[in-house]
């Protein structure tokens, strides 16, 4: 069983995206809590999303307002437990963590190889229009993983290895490797525009080019020239922020990218998040080095 706190700022972004998926059949309403309405999802997602933001206008002066998390269990852990009972655990989840009288919407995703769950919520308090205290959230849940797998004896897995943020021709799973890409920078309030996106693609060996009336995703050796066929961004499910052309985009992303009106791109800013990204292509490294040293050791071994 893995469970994800998300690092998702906007509240908007991350009921749009699930909103998205359910649009494009990889998700399906799940489960609601402490609304108004014995089932919000009659309506549409304005009015879910209205919900959470009349609670965060309350303390419009906190950053980060999103509660969003990801419930994974593995394929054995859901035959295991199933629906009724994982709806039954989500809230216990929510209440562990100290959500448990906020509102809150559960989607369930099956566009991956195993279903999951997202929840969306706000960590602005309801009752008095503070910010729930998230001191010691990951340990926390953490805490609540463990004792949910020794409740229903469910075996422990570590969580997926990392995606793969390096890009070269032998690397493997390649678009759904770029999807991974494009969600995580997707989530980086650092970028704040299309030159500071496609800086920070490049950092990857990356590149996105206008090809007739489309774009075309390229995987390059770092000096621009191509190494894998390059792949039509309208095929990604997860489009780079600022390459997005559905209409139904949600409003407050649309307001929030009008009150970027200078574009110029902060070289020290952008010093700084490439640092980071930098430590995403030394983590995915790991593993590779790893190996290469195991295989070295054996070989010194035989000398001997």
């Amino acid at each position: 069983m893995v469970i994800v706190i998300h690092q998702t700022a906007n509240t908007g972004n991350a009921l749009c995206y699930n909103e998205k998926k359910v649009n494009e059949g990889a998700a399906t309403f799940f489960h609601s809590r402490n609304t108004k309405s014995v089932n919000p999802f009659m309506y549409n997602e304005k009015h879910c999303l209205k919900i959470l933001t009349d609670i965060e206008k309350i303390n419009a002066r906190v950053k980060n307002m999103c509660l969003h998390i990801s419930f994974n269990p593995s394929a054995e852990d859901y035959l295991k437990l199933g629906d009724k009972t994982i709806r039954r655990e989500i809230d216990n989840m929510m209440v562990h963590m100290g959500y448990g009288n906020q509102p809150c919407f559960i989607y369930k995703h099956k566009d991956l190889e195993r279903v999951h769950f997202h929840v969306v919520s706000t960590r602005i308090d309801r009752q008095i229009g503070k910010k729930i205290k998230d001191n010691y959230e990951r340990q926390k849940m953490q805490q609540f993983v463990k004792s949910l797998e020794e409740k229903y004896q469910l075996n422990h897995k570590e969580a997926k290895q990392q995606p793969e943020f390096r890009f070269s021709p032998k690397s493997r799973n390649i678009k759904q490797n770029l999807e991974n890409l494009f969600r995580h920078l997707n989530g980086l309030e650092e970028i704040t525009s299309k030159e500071m996106y496609d800086e920070a693609l490049k950092i990857f060996n990356v590149e996105i080019k206008k090809s007739g009336r489309g774009h075309i995703v390229l995987v390059t050796d770092g000096n621009g020239n191509p190494v894998r066929y390059p792949i039509r961004l309208s095929k990604f499910k997860e489009m780079p922020r600022f390459y997005q052309t559905t209409k139904h985009v949600n409003e407050q992303t649309r307001i929030a990218d009008k009150q970027i009106s200078n574009p110029v791109i902060d070289k020290f800013q952008l010093g700084q998040l490439a640092r980071d990204l930098n430590r995403l292509v030394e983590r995915s490294r790991k593993p590779e080095l790893e190996s290469k040293r195991r295989v070295k050791r054996k070989r010194k071994q035989r000398r001997f």
